[in-house]
């Protein structure tokens, strides 16, 4: 028994699971869908850093980490968002993990895709000539390490573009640059603010006739798009109207089993692949459920993924942006690192009862490989914010 605190302060008692629930690392490739989960970093907890400083990073234990969620199969989403790209992940720290994840894969036969963006602008940008050259080195390092790029919502572009005809002239340029069809991420606002108004406009109808107009020019440097609006609905109707070959690679922490498992074959029988944050600590019970669905088995599927979604959005709950607190905290609950220490010192950013809720979600799901371990670390954590009983 442990006690935990809920939302109002009061302490109330859990009993937690004595066995995982999760399947070992191995089983067949997943076939029926393509499946990356964006991966966190471990922060070197010994180094002297400040929040606004550069980044110091556990390289050992971040690349430890990306191997576990290749060992079941899934591809590695790197220095993406979950990453913390833009929220305490410089541009310096972030090409080295590029560099260092891409020769990983190389070395272990791991699917990967990097992010491309133009964070290492840190002031301003003068011109979209800027943008786009920050744009082009930072698709030179992914193409160089051997990794897909995975084009990123800029930050420096939202806040220059004059209007759509701008990010259809600048993604066009860059697109055609690109040696391989690329991912193209749409991030909303609510992952991050200063994103908004992304593709010319607020109106998110308008917003997305510019996403689709820059895919239309450039079809064929275009793998897939990733959709994060945390909108089902608008990425359904979105994943309609891509031409064929694009793919739709889900991004919507709320209703991603839905979405995965796709359509009735009477509505056209569209589906969304993956590239998600929540997969980050689902890893192995995604590779599972995806194991079923490549039977064709959708409702076993739904019966393995469905119970996560309370645990996505717990996480994923407004601040939206501050869900990587949530993953790495369940990451050392899970013993992938030793610490609960972030990257900009980002482990303060959710509440004792809001990783206390994270912590007994996913121990009902059996999610911790040592539950006995999580346990322990769980009643460490709240000592230290004096619950010693």
């Amino acid at each position: 028994m442990i006690r935990l605190p809920d939302l109002s302060g009061a302490l109330r008692e859990y009993t937690p699971r004595t066995e995982p629930a999760i399947p070992a690392p191995g089983g067949p490739p997943l076939v029926s869908r393509t499946v990356f989960s964006a991966a966190h970093v471990v922060a070197d907890p010994f180094a002297d850093a400040t929040p606004d400083g550069p980044a110091v990073v556990d390289w050992d234990a971040t690349l430890a980490f990306r191997r576990h969620l290749w060992s079941h199969g899934l591809g590695v989403a790197e220095a993406m968002d979950t990453a913390q790209r833009g929220m305490g992940l410089d541009w310096n720290a972030a090409a080295e993990l590029i560099r260092r994840s891409a020769a990983e894969a190389a070395a272990c036969g791991g699917r990967i895709a990097c992010g491309v963006g133009t964070d290492q602008l840190t002031g301003p940008a003068g011109s979209l000539d800027e943008i786009r050259a920050a744009y082009e080195e930072q698709l030179a390092v992914v193409e160089e390490a051997g990794a897909q790029a995975i084009v990123m919502a800029s930050r420096a572009l939202a806040a220059l573009a004059r209007g759509p005809e701008e990010y259809v002239e600048l993604y066009g340029k860059l697109l055609r640059q690109a040696s391989e069809p690329v991912i193209l991420h749409w991030l909303g606002p609510m992952f991050d603010p200063a994103l908004t108004g992304y593709w010319g406009s607020k109106d998110l109808d308008a917003a997305t006739e510019t996403f689709l107009a820059v895919i239309a020019e450039n079809p064929d440097k275009v793998d897939g798009v990733k959709i994060s609006l945390l909108d089902a609905g608008r990425e359904v109707d979105l994943r309609r109207r891509l031409p064929n070959g694009v793919r739709c690679y889900t991004g919507d922490d709320f209703n991603y089993p839905e979405l995965i498992a796709g359509d009735e074959p009477a509505a056209g029988g569209r589906f969304s692949h993956a590239l998600l944050g929540i997969f980050d600590p689902l890893g192995p019970l995604a590779a599972e459920a995806v194991r079923v669905l490549d039977t064709g088995d959708p409702a076993g599927f739904r019966k393995l993924l469905d119970p996560t979604v309370e645990l996505s959005r717990h996480l994923f709950q407004a601040p939206t942006r501050y869900y990587k607190t949530g993953v790495v905290f369940l990451a050392w609950l899970a013993g992938h690192q030793d610490h609960f220490a972030m990257v900009g010192g980002l482990q303060s950013a959710r509440s004792l009862p809001h990783l206390a809720r994270a912590y007994e979600l996913a121990d009902s799901l059996g999610l911790f490989p040592d539950p006995a371990l999580a346990e322990t670390r769980m009643r460490n954590l709240l000592a230290v914010y004096g619950v010693t009983a």
